[in-house]
């Protein structure tokens, strides 16, 4: 059967990417030398549902979904900002920077998109939904005192709000890992409120 590998996320605008290159700049230049893995920040997205393997015969039936999911909340603006560590600072393997959005429309958002996806077979998120943006990614190679180093880094550098973005839209993303990085296109775009649905013509980017 083939498949596509692909998720559902909130593209961010380019002044938000601009501001998160200028952080990781920030952190690399505190942290053991390439001990994290950073992300391209053209290849930030916030993801609310990672489907991955979604065979081709569903891929209509996953964009209904989304403009069904999208229907049921209206636009809403995100607050960037803190930093964090996954699973926790002492023991780092993820770095990332966090989301606050007050009125409940991307929590919202996440949950409808996981109750109409269910029934094509993805299963639900046991994890409690934690938005977030990664940063970076800590190398398996890195020492304990390198670890170390990076979770104290991370609980004590004073992040207050980076930007804010406002949301209008949820996609559908094909994710084609490849040599040189992930290379992503854009499929679909389900405006947020209204259920309309728009594809997106040549939205590959790396």
């Amino acid at each position: 059967m083939d498949t596509w590998r692909t998720f559902i996320a909130i593209e961010l605008d380019e002044e938000l990417k601009g501001h998160l290159r200028h952080l990781q700049n920030r952190l690399r230049e505190e942290m053991p030398p390439r001990s994290v893995r950073w992300v391209r920040p053209e290849g930030i997205h916030l993801t609310l549902k990672f489907l991955g393997d979604t065979p081709l015969a569903q891929i209509e039936a996953v964009q209904a979904a989304l403009v069904k999911a999208a229907a049921q909340v209206g636009p809403f603006r995100f607050e960037v900002g803190g930093l964090g560590c996954f699973p926790h600072s002492r023991r780092p393997r993820v770095v990332w920077v966090g989301l606050h959005e007050p009125t409940g429309a991307l929590a919202e958002l996440y949950k409808a998109i996981e109750a109409q996806v269910a029934p094509l077979g993805f299963p639900t998120e046991r994890r409690a939904f934690h938005p977030h943006l990664t940063l970076g990614r800590v190398q398996r190679w890195a020492s304990k005192s390198e670890v170390r180093q990076i979770g104290e880094i991370v609980a004590r550098s004073a992040q207050g709000i980076l930007d804010e973005m406002e949301v209008e839209r949820v996609y559908h993303i094909r994710s084609e890992l490849r040599p040189s990085g992930a290379v992503y296109t854009t499929l679909y775009a389900a405006t947020l409120g209204s259920g309309a649905g728009a594809r997106q013509a040549g939205g590959n980017h790396r």
